[in-house]
């Protein structure tokens, strides 16, 4: 058990660290890319503790999509760093008071659980969180999880819905104006007399 307390501990550590640098790092960029780093190790964390889809959904929905997204975001609308930066030292009292608190809070509430406890073990070698959390999901609460999924999908739809902005100097074509076209409104036919040349020998 010496192995697997060392690795918690690293983990945590790491993600420790990377949450700070994350809140005290300058550049945005740098910024998302520690919050990837805190998000590997609490997946490190969760998967030691037997926890494998928090581990796994942690890693797949957040880091593979939802990090991924905000770097691109953060890189395309090149934020000022400047001006995002002026307020740090401004709330770094408030910061830490809540910082302290939240500490505090948790002394108190997991005091008498702070050490070297064992690790909960599953309890044979074919345990798996996955399978235990799906078979309640699907039988007991999949009602509920259906409907989750329905407002889910109405309030995508309800957001592209109000977010989307027809375009008013839009160019496109209208078929069935162009299979409507005659000769007439294309070209036009224009008489004009002939000029005569000058002379220039005179």
């Amino acid at each position: 058990m010496l192995v697997v307390h060392l690795l918690f501990y690293v983990f945590a550590t790491m993600a420790v660290l990377s949450a700070m640098v994350v809140v005290a790092v300058r550049n945005p960029v740098r910024s998302v890319l520690a919050l990837v780093v805190t998000f590997f190790s609490m997946a490190g964390v969760w998967m030691i503790l037997s926890a494998e889809f928090l581990s796994l959904i942690l890693l797949l929905v957040y880091v593979g999509a939802v990090m991924t997204l905000f770097l691109f975001v953060v890189m395309m609308l090149n934020a000022n760093v400047t001006s995002s930066q002026e307020g740090f030292t401004r709330y770094l009292p408030f910061g830490i008071l809540v910082v302290l608190l939240m500490v505090a809070l948790m002394v108190v509430a997991l005091g008498p659980r702070f050490g070297l406890m064992p690790i909960p073990v599953p309890p044979n070698a074919n345990y798996s969180n996955v399978t235990q959390l799906g078979s309640v999901l699907y039988t007991e609460y999949a009602y509920p999880f259906e409907i989750a999924g329905v407002l889910l999908l109405a309030a995508i739809v309800a957001a592209i819905s109000l977010a989307h902005r027809v375009p008013k100097q839009r160019k496109g074509q209208n078929i069935g104006e162009q299979l409507r076209v005659r000769r007439d409104d294309r070209v036009r036919l224009v008489k004009m007399p002939s000029e005569k040349k000058n002379d220039l020998s005179k």
